[in-house]
Order: structure tokens, then sequence, then C-alpha cells
């Protein structure tokens, strides 16, 4: 049966400085790029870059992301408009600064820390960064201290590009303060679990005891006594860092459940519940 075409829509067909614009941006593995690429390629006025690029999207070999940044729809998806590539190459993009690190549940899925699919990158920054939504994909800007910039590494997310992460410590540390942006406490305990013969434990204290964040502390003892961690000096100096007020277990649920003393913690999850949940 032939294939029919759907009406009004340009064929993918390039001119001379089409072909030699994506020909160059897959040269230099700039699949994700803007207008300013596009002059410094082509040589281009302003007026002229923004002509050409628009004459790539109109014909669907390239897709606006945002105002001024777009993507290259690989050949091989046919007549296919609307392509969003790889979203932490994307999000790297939007956060459009060297201090930025894809975090929580999105650096988990990074770590192989997860088992569902993520339908919103996280990103933090010291930089002020509204949420938007692209092509369905949510992304959103967690903001911190310009101090609390440690723990951060690199990851290949293609075959030519790499974009700053938490590492595996970092992430659960990150995990550990807001729940919220993991799926709940119980998520970062399971990504715990899945990764504990990785995680070196004294550098997971060390990063919670620099944040300095109380409850955080009070987490990741509780997590670490749990799961049965072999680490009395880590716990003495989780311990030893305790103040007197009380935070809960898990802040996305309903503060409710027995005090313990010995975390200052308020357990609105049971600890018998995380072990139920990694089959401990």
């Amino acid at each position: 049966m032939g294939r029919t075409h759907a009406k009004n829509v340009p064929a993918k067909t390039l001119g001379t400085q089409g072909a030699r614009l994506v020909s160059m941006l897959y040269e230099r593995g700039r699949v994700l790029f803007s207008h300013a690429d596009v002059e410094a390629i082509t040589g281009l006025a302003a007026k002229s870059a923004r002509s050409l690029v628009a004459g790539l999207v109109n014909r669907g070999l390239a897709t606006r992301l945002q105002p001024g940044l777009f993507i290259l729809v690989p050949p091989e998806l046919g007549r296919e408009r609307e392509y969003l590539g790889n979203p932490y190459l994307v999000a790297r993009e939007l956060a459009d600064t060297p201090d930025y690190y894809v975090s929580h549940a999105s650096a988990m899925d990074l770590h192989r820390m997860v088992t569902q699919p993520q339908l919103t990158v996280f990103v933090t920054s010291p930089k002020a960064i509204r949420p938007r939504t692209v092509l369905g994909t949510e992304f959103r800007f967690v903001r911190c201290r310009p101090r609390d910039l440690f723990g951060i590494g690199e990851l290949w997310v293609t075959k030519t590009e790499r974009v700053r992460v938490s590492d595996l410590e970092r992430t659960v540390i990150d995990g550990l303060r807001l729940p919220e942006h993991c799926g709940g406490f119980t998520e970062v305990a399971k990504g715990f679990w899945m990764r504990r013969d990785a995680i070196a434990i004294p550098k997971l204290v060390d990063y919670a005891l620099r944040l300095g964040v109380g409850a955080v502390v009070r987490r990741l003892g509780l997590l670490l006594e749990t799961f049965e961690i072999d680490a009395p000096a880590e716990l003495a100096r989780l311990r030893a860092a305790l103040s007197a007020t009380y935070a809960t277990l898990d802040p996305t649920l309903p503060a409710e459940g027995p005090w313990l003393s010995r975390w200052r913690l308020r357990l609105n999850v049971e600890p018998d519940e995380l072990r139920a949940l990694v089959g401990t």
C-alpha cells in the first residue's frame, strides 16, 4: 500500500546553505544549537541566520525548543517534526550556566537508582531559573547556595555529550533534603539500597555534615541504621551533629506517627516498611 503524505507539510529538503549548516552542526556535535551558533558557522548576519533557521524548522529539519534554542531532527525520524532529543542535554541548555547539575530524581535516573520512567527533569543551580515544559517534558530548577555546589561530576548521556550531575553520594543527600523531588523518602531509600555497594558511606556523611541541614543528618542516620549499614563511626558522627529539634522522616506525608528520640525524627514511615520495600 502506498504511503499517504500529509498535505501542506514541506518536504525535508535542504538548500546548499542549509545543508552546509546541518553538516557543520553535526560535525561540531551541536545537535542543540542557537542563533549565535548559526551566525558563527555561516558568517551570516543575525537576520539572515534567523531566516535560515526558520527554514530548517519549517521543513521539519529542526525543532524549536524555546526562543533561540533549536535541535536537529535526526533523518531517521522521517516526517516527525517535534523532537526533544536527550532531555538532560536540553536541561543543560535551559540552565544556560556552568553552575548547574542534574539532580534529585533525574540524577537517580542517571545513576540507575529508579525503576520507573521519569517525566520531570530536575536541575539544581544557584541561578534563579523559571520552570518550563518543552514538548511535554517538564523541567524544574531547584535553587541552591553557591557554596553548596559540591559532590558533582559528569556523565555521558549520548555518544558525544556529557552533563554535570550529582555523584552517587550527593544524589542521596539531595534526596534526603528534598524527598518531594524524588517521589518521597521511600523512593530515596530504595535508590540507596539499589546502589548501596557503590556508595561510600564516609563521603555520604561528609556531605551531610558539610551541607549542614539538620533534617538530612537525621534522615541519613535512620537510613543507615534501618538498612544495618556497618559504619558505627559514621553513625556516631551523625549523632554528634544532632540538635534538640525534630523533623518528619518524609515531609511529603502527613506529620503523624511515633517520635524517635535517638534520631530526633517523627516516623511517618515505619522502618519496617522501608525494609519490606527492599526485601531485607
